[in-house]
């Protein structure tokens, strides 16, 4: 929300999923709709977003294994190992 475009040669800001206000009111702007961000933060396109530390991923991940591990029945325990190390070893 908020966020500033360029669509058919009109400015708009985006005030809801599907819709948008310019200077002739607010209009419906299709999902397929090619847009021109005018915001200054707006990435380029191309750009990869800023990545997270690898640290923080990781620790996260461990977080996230230990509070699943109680919630998985003792017999899928080898499911949660393999799937947590195949998430690590995605991460390089």
């Amino acid at each position: 929300m908020g966020a500033r475009f360029e669509f058919e040669e009109a400015e708009y800001v985006k005030t809801g999923p599907l819709l948008a206000t310019g200077k002739g009111g607010q209009r419906l702007i299709p999902k397929y709709a090619v847009l021109r961000p005018l915001d200054a933060a707006a990435r380029p396109a191309g750009q990869a977003p800023e990545s997270l530390p690898r640290a923080a991923v990781l620790a996260a991940c461990e977080r996230f294994a230990a509070a699943c591990a109680p919630l998985v029945p003792a017999e899928r325990q080898d499911e949660l190992a393999a799937a947590r190390a195949e998430f690590l070893k995605a991460l390089g």
